[in-house]
């Protein structure tokens, strides 16, 4: 039991112990708990090892699991480094060591197959954080310029910068539980809230504008004001564009899938000075 201390405790908290025994192992097999006798284990915070105790884990069964068997929303991953030969969690030939952390904190250990531990990972998990490693973020503005000064009813062209943060494509891997998933993420979609209570959505970064294309509205991303910005307490209309990110997963390593996400990265404010145009005699 020596060994297996020095492999639990470093999972506790510094608010309470945690104990830990070999405990009914046939019962945890029988329920689906435990893939292997040798290594249905129970953890508990306080109280009897093994035992029943508020928060922690019941005899053979994972902390927060119901009578009824229903198991917890746990983390399963594969242990890494594996334990020597020999060693108390010593798979044994043909497995591997599992690591199963619950709800509390609790930690347990057993062994199964290479790459099917006990209850899997779902793979959206694994893309979520594949995607929060993308730092995704808004679009960087190239039109309207803070310096530029519109006239109302003159098509104004948007457009933004295109990088792999701010629109993409961007791609990034995350691993757990013995799968591997890659995300690859685009901008679908940048909604302009121009400040005057209009609004456009393009589905795209826009077009850039050229002094050949005269007093032409933009054939992709374009906007025309229909009042000045000269009773607004700075002069100029405030706006914002908000990029949507289309995000498209599958694993690659582990097993098999694939799914589609979307993220909304912060919103990117620019501010539009609009006068309005003069007639000469």
């Amino acid at each position: 039991m020596l060994r297996l201390a020095r492999w639990v405790a470093p999972v506790a908290a510094a608010a309470f112990s945690l104990s830990c025994s070999v405990a009914s192992a046939d019962d945890g097999v029988r329920h689906g708990w435990c893939t292997s006798k040798r290594f249905c284990v129970s953890a508990s915070r306080g109280g009897t090892p093994g035992g029943e105790s508020s928060g922690g884990a019941v005899k053979g069964r994972p902390a927060g699991a119901t009578k009824g068997g229903k198991a917890p929303k746990c983390k399963v991953q594969r242990m890494d480094p594996q334990p020597p030969p020999g060693a108390f969690w010593d798979p044994g030939e043909g497995k591997v060591a599992y690591e199963r952390t619950c709800p509390g904190g609790v930690t347990t250990h057993f062994a199964g197959a290479p790459g099917a531990a006990g209850p899997t990972i779902d793979p959206a998990v694994v893309a979520q954080q594949a995607v929060d490693k993308m730092d995704l973020g808004g679009p960087r503005i190239a039109s309207p310029r803070a310096a530029g000064k519109y006239t109302v009813g003159v098509p104004m062209w948007m457009w933004v910068n295109p990088s792999v943060t701010t629109y993409g494509p961007n791609s990034a891997s995350a691993s757990a539980g013995g799968i591997t998933v890659t995300a690859t993420a685009e901008v679908s979609s940048i909604r302009w809230s121009m400040g005057d209570g209009g609004s456009v959505t393009c589905n795209g970064p826009g077009t850039k504008y050229r002094d050949s294309y005269g007093m032409s509205d933009s054939p992709t991303c374009g906007y025309r004001y229909k009042a000045s910005s000269k009773e607004r307490a700075d002069g100029r209309w405030h706006g914002t564009a908000t990029s949507t990110w289309s995000i498209h997963w599958e694993v690659t390593g582990g097993g098999g899938g694939e799914g589609d996400l979307t993220h909304q990265a912060p919103a990117t404010p620019f501010t539009v000075h609009v006068g309005e145009m003069r007639v000469l005699d």
